[in-house]
């Protein structure tokens, strides 16, 4: 198990998988290369100023940066609350608020593993029809996206969605070292096959997603939101997904929905 490895071997780990030699990050860290080694051999151990210079240079997650410390034989220094702690309210009504103000467009807050924190009432147009077991919580996004028993079905460029977000999820999965994420990726590769390159048609400005709803098909481009230079470990792995209209027939339709909803 992990927290029986030696610190040395984790911090080799996170080296390994960020592809840099041991020279590469004795240059970024501006620290010798047989400093580096020592580390990594067991022959010594690094300051805690020293392992977490090390892993800010590696782009290790905050989580994982405990786990050096606790390595190392240091207390860990990063906190991990919920996100309805008090002492996050003001993160928690800035991730409220941006949900909030995005209506009548989709939007949803989840977690580093996708799983949705938060979402404003206009998600709901992509959650009709979806098998309720797939809404017993943690709902995973990507799962309702890619699951045949999901919003998949009513994707109209499923093949297109799939062939950018798989690569996506596979390459966070290796980011992170998250089991957990890896497996949802073998999950989520299991479901299809022959994807479509994610190729541009000419009117689109990102990729599209193309959502058959009551009859008409809806047509979504997305962004990410981040917290900067968080210091928490549930503000580090939010991120607030939201999705625009790309064409004008998108937004009038939603705006529509919107006003003749019950306020």
């Amino acid at each position: 198990m992990q927290r029986d490895r030696s610190v040395g071997t984790l911090l080799r780990e996170w080296r390994n998988r960020r592809r840099l030699t041991q020279l590469d990050l004795a240059i970024q860290a501006n620290v010798s290369t047989r400093h580096i080694s020592f580390v990594e051999t067991g022959r010594t151990t690094p300051s805690r100023p020293m392992l977490l210079h090390l892993a800010q240079h590696l782009d290790v997650p905050l989580r994982e940066r405990n786990k050096l410390l606790v390595a190392a034989g240091y207390a860990p220094v990063y906190a991990r609350r919920p996100l309805e702690d008090p002492e996050l309210a003001t993160a928690y009504d800035a991730v409220q608020r941006v949900l909030r103000e995005h209506e009548p467009f989709p939007a949803v807050a989840v977690d580093h593993r996708w799983n949705v924190l938060l979402a404003n009432s206009a998600l709901g147009i992509f959650l009709d029809g979806v098998d309720p077991a797939l809404l017993e919580p943690p709902v995973n996004m990507m799962r309702l996206g890619m699951d045949p028993r999901g919003f998949a079905p009513r994707l109209r460029n499923l093949g297109q969605v799939r062939a950018y977000l798989l690569p996506r999820l596979a390459r966070q999965a290796a980011r992170t070292g998250d089991p957990e994420l890896s497996s949802l990726y073998e999950e989520l590769r299991s479901y299809g096959a022959g994807d479509d390159p994610p190729t541009a048609g000419p009117a689109d400005i990102a990729m599209p997603i193309r959502l058959c709803h009551d009859g008409a098909e809806l047509s979504f481009f997305s962004t990410i939101t981040t917290f900067g230079a968080a210091f928490d470990i549930t503000l580090e792995e939010i991120a607030v997904e939201s999705l625009f209209p790309a064409d004008a027939e998108t937004t009038a339709y939603l705006r529509r929905s919107a006003a003749s909803s019950p306020p």
